[in-house]
């Protein structure tokens, strides 16, 4: 009996991409806390302060937690990006929201990145005829500069291939 071999082919790049998590609302609600603690001597001495200083403080509270319930849905969203041989797929998931998956040829995108006036990397695009998509929108800068040298590389093998 002769012997089956199967083939399995590697993806030349893959990445799964998520929000940068560098702020943190519990930093907000120890600062609001130490504010408190800080300002309560004042409004106490000065009682005139004390309505405004509650009306301030319920306001930084309640923006506080809006930016808690903003980051964590923001965590969730997850972005993954894998270039084979002959296509690449974004995949993107978030709460709330169906998982969508696109397929691109990789030999009719173009990879564009925006750049500010220091040379750092703010956007990276992907150009397919008119339309233009945003990947690794939500990553930190210095992570979109690495992120689009490592996908850019894999671009390029994927053409020659």
């Amino acid at each position: 009996m002769p012997m089956q071999t199967s083939t399995t082919t590697s993806p030349l790049f893959s990445a799964t991409l998520r929000p940068d998590r560098s702020l943190r609302a519990a930093g907000g609600w120890i600062g609001l806390a130490a504010a408190g603690l800080l300002g309560l001597p004042f409004l106490v001495a000065v009682p005139e302060f004390l309505l405004p200083g509650i009306l301030g403080f319920a306001i930084a509270g309640g923006a506080l937690t809006a930016f808690s319930v903003r980051q964590a849905r923001r965590a969730r969203l997850i972005e993954q990006i894998t270039v084979w041989p002959d296509q690449i797929e974004l995949v993107t998931a978030g709460p709330g929201q169906e998982r969508q998956m696109r397929r691109l040829d990789p030999k009719t995108v173009r990879l564009v990145l925006t750049r500010d006036e220091d040379e750092r990397t703010m956007a990276v695009h992907l150009n397919q005829g008119a339309e233009r998509i945003e990947i690794a929108a939500f990553l930190a800068i210095n992570d979109k500069a690495s992120f689009a040298r490592a996908f850019g590389q894999a671009l390029r093998k994927a053409r020659q291939g």
